[in-house]
């Protein structure tokens, strides 16, 4: 994949604000480990690979498992996640695929079971954040790093 642009070269000023304005979202006070989980969740929908280098390592820097990162697509069939948890990926998914889904009330309903009415907000805002966040990815073709030894092979 080659970069399109560089979207902080080009337009300096809303690339700041957009950013500052997402690192306000993340420290909202939900749990770090949840919020990673979104992250994660809506980049794997999105098939964003930068964001899913950057949360992947996040979340492991942060004591995330393995074995819940690598079954996290498929996070409706395994036991390792937390009903708020599910709720909030449940939610996420919904936000994501929004043209298909039209944030159905079930889903709705599971997510306001977990989360206060603050904590909906917080963590809708993070899903807008991360969905942001893929499409300027995406948009421009972000490269994510590679380590030396897979460039090598």
């Amino acid at each position: 994949m080659t970069p399109r642009l560089n979207p902080f070269a080009a337009a300096p000023a809303p690339m700041k604000a957009w950013l500052d304005y997402s690192l306000g979202v993340v420290d909202c006070g939900l749990e770090k480990s949840l919020l990673e989980l979104v992250k994660i969740r809506a980049s794997q929908v999105n098939g964003c690979a930068n964001c899913l280098h950057m949360h992947t390592l996040d979340a492991r820097k942060n004591g995330e498992t393995e074995e819940r990162i690598y079954l996290l697509d498929a996070w409706r069939e395994s036991p390792l996640y937390t009903d708020r948890e599910r709720a909030a990926l449940g939610w996420t998914e919904a936000l994501t695929k929004l043209s298909e889904t039209r944030a159905p009330d079930d889903v709705y309903q599971a997510m306001k079971a977990q989360f206060t009415e603050e904590e909906e907000v917080k963590l809708t805002l993070m899903i807008v954040v991360i969905n942001g966040w893929n499409r300027v990815a995406e948009g421009f073709r972000f490269v994510h790093p590679v380590a030396a030894a897979a460039k090598a092979a």
